[in-house]
């Protein structure tokens, strides 16, 4: 018979303060011999716990530990010196000091009367209940109820032996594996299935009874997945056939809806009388062995009707679920939201507190911004100053700004453009926009310096004496080419002409500016190299036997395309042709290069992909039908617009064709300009229409610009955008659309 502290018949719960080691070992779920032994040291260094909670000094006892064994633990104060029962709780006014919170003492008198109402065999034993031993003193093992022989040296070398594999079983095996319920449940992220353990009625033995379905790891004791590779310590009894186990309390489904009164209450069906059979039933439930219930509830539920299986299934559900993420470390619970899309990140914050602080976590959100190439506006960081008691993540609002600037892109209203007019009736040949600056290039001799903002015309740049063909723009200079065979360098602030750029034979067709260096492409068939900040022809590149066309410069290499057929590489220092590229059987209109790959479309209607250090023609993109008359080239993908009316997608390391934006909404006349983002494309054409594109699926999203004289002469020549601005040079040929700029603005209100 165990000791007065330990669990019998009845329903009593085992006492720490009297309770020897092998009780304790025997009875409570996850404590092993050392931890038995380390809560016996601990009380006896405490001189009795005064709750259950001290228990969470003794080194091995968790949180988790203490909640699977509630229902089977309580604490009773043990007598004093003088044999005194433990003190009741005090009375309002009482004076004295009392070591035991009244709350407390009231609790354990509740949990006294809670035993009363069920006595067994153990209630003579109990202190302070008229039992004979009520006044004893403690015996001397400090309270255990059964004393322990000295152990000899070869006993002491089996203790030593068997704390060892314990804690060799507690570095792979968490507490919750130790519980002797017959039901053990654990999750996946990927999936989720529930591990059974049923005790057969023959030796005490138990076995596994595992649902069909496929495991994606090996599991551990807890019927947790483990990590790939990790593996069972050796000694582990989970790793093998179960053996013959200690008769201990069998947790019931209703002890586990007690446990967690205090979270929800227990679902009752109100005014419904017990049906006097039920008793009787329920008493010979409970004598059948685990398979004969097994098949009655089997037999049960092909007998209840779906409203009483719903009911069932709200009653058993809540109990098995766990909110896995409060449990982990920070970091870990971090990690795997890490995982989730930032439309489910929002809605996980929106479950419980702690989700929404783990969900506001800066790092999380700078992640999921670097995804999508969105930089921390500096904006946010004077914000930030300016508000530091509010716990909010400055990347995750600019996480949210960018994807209210997509949401305007996509579907938001169309306010009305702000209108830059300027160049009477001319052309617009040429059009550049960064920052809010915007730069236009007209056949009227002259370019004009925009705000983007007021849409004011700040400065008019006067001294070509031909037509402006071609621009290019870093910051506040303008480097334009012009009919007049000339180059000018302009500070767009100050309207001034700083260098004229003298050298070309004919028309300055088009260029391309890295750092301080320009490359100039004339009709006179020679590329220049200048220094616009001296002003000084650096180098003079000869080849071609026709007007060059168009021009790329990294720096490094110069590419150039003309209307020989041919696209040449040169190394602009040593003025020589690395490589001719040959293939192409009409004239190159557009180039794209990215320091590897470089990119030629023609008006032979075929679009090349050239390896620059080899030269060597890696693919062929057919499928236009006319001119490719715009490029735009970013990592992988290639964007082409043609004069047939259509725009393709195509991923240039496999030469496929991934979209081709046409169908109903598609151009009804040539794509004259064209742009796109990590998520939308933007086309212009000839036919006064700018259209937007999902870039992923291929599908018309909608018209952003449609003009009324569309289909009898109006156009949009030129489109530049930004993250939050859409700038288009409109006209037309006959007369019927006066030239102007339409500024679109689809940023988002920041008050």
């Amino acid at each position: 018979m165990s000791g007065p502290g330990g669990p019998g018949p009845g329903g009593a719960k085992l006492d720490i303060n009297r309770a020897g080691v092998a009780e304790l070992e025997g009875a409570l779920s996850g404590i092993g011999r050392r931890r038995a032994r380390g809560i016996v040291r601990k009380r006896e260094e405490l001189k009795g716990f005064t709750c259950l909670d001290d228990l969470l000094h003794v080194k091995g006892i968790t949180t988790r530990i203490l909640e699977l064994n509630s229902q089977r633990m309580t604490c009773r104060r043990r007598p004093g010196p003088e044999g005194a029962p433990r003190a009741s709780p005090a009375q309002p006014g009482d004076s004295g000091d009392s070591r035991v919170p009244a709350a407390q003492a009231v609790a354990e008198e509740e949990e006294d009367e809670e035993e009363e109402e069920a006595p067994g065999p153990w209630e003579s034993e109990r202190p302070g209940k008229g039992s004979p031993g009520s006044g004893a003193e403690p015996d001397a093992s400090g309270g255990r109820g059964v004393q322990e022989p000295p152990s000899s040296a070869g006993e002491q070398e089996e203790e030593e032996e068997e704390e060892e594999e314990e804690e060799e079983e507690g570095s792979c095996c968490s507490e919750e594996g130790e519980d002797s319920s017959n039901v053990y449940l654990y999750y996946t992220l990927g999936e989720r299935w529930i591990d059974y353990l049923q005790r057969t009625g023959d030796r005490g033995l138990l076995r596994h009874l595992r649902p069909k379905m496929k495991r994606k790891s090996e599991n551990g004791p807890d019927g947790r997945a483990l990590s790939p590779g990790k593996k069972l310590c050796k000694g582990s009894e989970y790793g093998r056939t179960l053996g013959p186990c200690t008769p201990s309390p069998t947790t019931t489904f209703g002890d586990l809806r007690n446990a967690k009164a205090g979270q929800a209450r227990r679902r009752r069906i109100p005014s419904v009388a017990p049906p006097p059979e039920l008793q009787d039933w329920l008493r010979t439930f409970q004598r059948w062995s685990g398979p004969e219930k097994l098949l009655a509830l089997d037999e049960l539920i092909d007998r209840c009707e779906p409203a009483q299986i719903k009911y069932m299934m709200q009653v058993i559900e809540p109990q098995f679920q766990r909110d896995f993420i409060s449990l982990l470390p920070k970091e870990l619970a971090l990690y795997v939201l890490s995982f989730l899309e930032p439309r489910d990140l929002l809605r996980a914050a929106q479950t419980c507190r702690y989700w929404r602080v783990l969900a506001e976590d800066n790092l999380l959100w700078r992640e999921k911004c670097r995804e999508e190439g969105i930089e921390e506006p500096l904006h946010l960081r004077k914000r930030r100053l300016l508000s530091p008691g509010f716990m909010y993540s400055p990347w995750k609002f600019a996480f949210l700004r960018q994807h209210r600037i997509d949401m305007n892109w996509r579907s938001g209203e169309l306010r009305p453009p702000k209108v830059l007019k300027g160049h009477d009736d001319h052309v617009i040949t040429c059009l550049q926009f960064c920052g809010n600056r915007i730069v236009s290039g007209s056949d009227d001799n002259t370019l004009k310096v925009w705000s983007a903002v007021t849409g004011e015309c700040v400065q008019t740049l006067v001294g070509h004496t031909g037509g402006v063909w071609s621009s290019q723009m870093r910051d506040s200079i303008v480097i334009s080419g012009s009919t007049d065979r000339t180059l000018k360098v302009w500070n767009a602030d100050s309207g001034e002409c700083v260098h004229t750029l003298y050298g070309h034979t004919s028309t300055v067709r088009c260029m391309h500016l890295h750092g301080n260096r320009v490359v100039s492409g004339s009709r006179d068939a020679t590329l220049r190299l200048w220094d616009i900040e001296t002003g000084q022809c650096l180098h003079v590149l000869m080849g071609h036997v026709a007007a060059v066309r168009c021009v790329q410069y990294d720096g490094n290499k110069v590419v150039s395309g003309a209307y020989d057929y041919t696209v040449k590489v040169w190394d602009p220092e040593s003025e020589s042709c690395t490589h001719t590229l040959q293939g192409h059987t009409n004239r190159v209109y557009s180039l794209q290069f990215d320091g590897t790959h470089i990119v030629s479309g023609s008006l032979d209607t075929s679009i090349r992909v050239w390896d620059v250090e080899s030269g060597n023609c890696l693919h062929t993109l057919m499928g236009h039908q006319s001119l490719t008359s715009g490029m735009e080239l970013r990592d992988n993908i290639l964007v082409s617009g043609n004069a047939d009316s259509t725009v393709k997608i195509w991923d240039i390391k496999t030469g496929q064709c991934l979209q081709t934006l046409q169908g109903p909404s598609k151009h009804q006349s040539a794509v004259t300009c064209l742009q796109f983002s990590s998520k939308f494309v933007v086309t212009s054409s000839d036919d006064g229409t700018v259209k937007l594109w999902d870039l992923k699926t291929g599908e018309f999203v909608r018209n952003l610009v449609a003009l009324e004289s569309g289909g009898s002469g109006g156009v949009v020549w030129r489109i530049r955008a930004s993250n939050t601005k859409l700038v288009c040079a409109v006209g037309s040929r006959n007369g019927t659309e006066e030239t102007k700029l339409l500024v679109l603005d689809f940023d988002v209100d920041l008050k």
